[in-house]
């Protein structure tokens, strides 16, 4: 993969396609492959003619892994996903993020407005505002020595899916303790161009997506059928409602 330096930290990326590019930012434990190539959304969005490009955010993929807990917020990140549209020389793109990717294309939409289009936040209601309160149980999870330690639902989602990905678990459990950055109602309401907020009906993590889309000054919401959290991301249903969105809006 290609890789850039932003703020000094190695990020790794991809381009896919040639049409109208959308920059796709994957969420926690995942990687652009895991969350954008695996799932068909890169394919689903080069046959709508755009250009996919994905990034593995930092600590996460084939990016650098880091272990000081400050270098996670979310806000942090979003200057990465900035950097590398300055990287492909992008002036403005639409943004899809999943679940710690929408949080992150919240806070770029937030502080370079000029440089999104449109966003989509998947797998994000209102808890990008309420914040979640299980990160020190997906901690735990991420430093236990096994699974066979991790008895909490959540806890046992989140360290089967990081071993699946042959993730870097210390790096994961730095990522946990301040990428969970919230948003304030206030900062929702600053964000002027259009947002989609799509959660799975059955998602007991992400909030709401209609009191959020009502904070936004141009905010739709929708709810993928009878998905939860870890199923929703490459749902057909999710893919239609974000072409149509970007087609009105991008």
């Amino acid at each position: 993969m290609p890789s850039f330096l932003s703020d000094g930290i190695s990020i790794a990326y991809e381009v896919h396609g040639q049409g109208r590019p959308v920059l796709c930012i994957h969420g926690f434990g995942s990687s652009g492959k895991v969350n954008w190539l695996d799932t068909g959304w890169v394919q689903t969005l080069t046959e709508a003619g755009y250009q996919a490009i994905t990034l593995d955010n930092r600590g996460h993929g084939a990016s650098r892994k880091l272990y000081d807990t400050q270098l996670y917020f979310a806000h942090q990140m979003a200057e990465d996903a900035a950097n590398l549209l300055d990287h492909l020389g992008i002036r403005a793109a639409p943004v899809i993020g999943y679940s710690m990717g929408a949080r992150i294309a919240a806070f770029l939409a937030l502080n370079h407005p000029d440089r999104v289009t449109a966003s989509v936040w998947g797998g994000m209601g209102l808890n990008l505002i309420s914040g979640l309160a299980d990160s020190e149980t997906i901690i735990s999870a991420l430093t236990a020595e096994s699974l066979s330690q991790v008895t909490d639902r959540v806890g046992r989602q989140f360290r089967i899916f990081a071993d699946h990905n042959k993730a870097d678990k210390a790096a994961l459990a730095a990522c946990m303790v301040s990428s969970r950055e919230p948003m304030s109602e206030a900062q929702v309401r600053q964000i002027a161009g259009p947002v989609l907020v799509a959660v799975g009906a059955d998602d007991d993590m992400a909030g709401a997506p209609e009191p959020l889309a009502a904070l936004l000054p141009q905010g739709e919401a929708f709810t993928i059928p009878r998905r939860d959290h870890m199923r929703a991301t490459g749902d057909p249903t999710f893919k239609q409602a974000a072409l149509a969105f970007l087609e009105r809006h991008a």
